[in-house]
């Protein structure tokens, strides 16, 4: 198991990192390993964005009582999970949930134990899962494709056509302050979130997916007039902070799932930038 935390950063700041600090700071590189989890606790909004691969065996989601200061993960947190590999099961204090391929379950705060495992080790399940705190309870719900809110956006004239399946949200799944779903770019189209935006009430983190592993993407963030680039590869992930773009170009096609925190749950409030403001 490997765990570590990431320190929030002034925009400022970052306008003099490296390549290479820029990754250090906001690029989750390893998501998954066969068999164990993979954890990453920002400061930006105390945002946690994990990777679980189960194996031959269960998992059980343990405390980060380090991270947490609680004796079980969910005490005062609530969490979504995606999975992006095979087909898995989630038991959720001893209720059972099939998760096949980009299906989503969101697990609300006071459930004590949470276990995954892989139905075919042969081709095991990937939980990506992000994790906000939470001040109530609500239900564990799962939602299938069909049960998602599904948005089209783009046009083929500008290689930005994507359908965005949205999960955990005002008018979905809901959550104290968690929203979560995922989009998938047609046929063509290159580039996500784009014209770009930022939303001062939220932080977000994208985790790329379905793309073939010698292809990547160029993920764009920092502040609209003076942005910086990390290059993502398949079942990675980035941290954008508040006052980021987020935003990327790929080589093939992909998929990315998209999670936030913050102050509001609504997809909608976001701070749109003009292509003649980009820089």
């Amino acid at each position: 198991m490997k765990s570590e935390i990431r320190f929030a950063s002034h925009p400022d700041d970052v306008k003099h990192y490296t390549t290479a600090q820029l990754s250090g700071h906001y690029l989750i590189d390893k998501l998954f390993t066969l068999g164990e989890i993979n954890m990453v606790y920002s400061m930006h909004d105390r945002f946690i964005t994990m990777g679980i691969q189960p194996a031959d065996s269960k998992i059980e989601l343990p405390s980060f009582e380090v991270y947490t200061k609680a004796s079980f993960f969910l005490a005062r947190r609530e969490m979504g999970i995606i999975n992006i590999g095979g087909s898995g099961k989630v038991i959720v204090d001893d209720e059972v949930f099939d998760l096949e391929n980009k299906e989503c379950l969101y697990v609300g705060k006071d459930m004590k134990t949470v276990t995954f495992e892989s139905v075919d080790t042969a081709e095991p399940a990937l939980f990506y899962i992000n994790s906000t705190p939470a001040h109530a309870v609500y239900p564990t719900v799962k939602g299938e494709k069909k049960d998602a809110n599904k948005v089209e956006l783009g046009s083929k004239d500008n290689c930005n056509e994507r359908t965005i399946y949205q999960f955990i949200h005002e008018d979905g799944i809901q959550s104290c302050q968690l929203v979560m779903g995922y989009t998938i770019l047609h046929t063509g189209s290159i580039w996500n979130t784009f014209p770009p935006h930022t939303h001062h009430r939220r932080m977000e983190v994208y985790c790329y997916f379905d793309m073939p592993e010698d292809q990547l993407v160029m993920h764009f963030m920092g502040q609209p007039d003076e942005t910086r680039h990390i290059v993502l590869r398949n079942n990675q992930a980035v941290i954008s902070p508040e006052w980021s773009i987020h935003s990327g170009a790929g080589t093939s096609a992909y998929s990315f799932v998209w999670g936030m925190g913050g102050e509001n749950k609504a997809f909608t409030d976001m701070d749109g930038v003009t292509l003649n403001n980009i820089k």
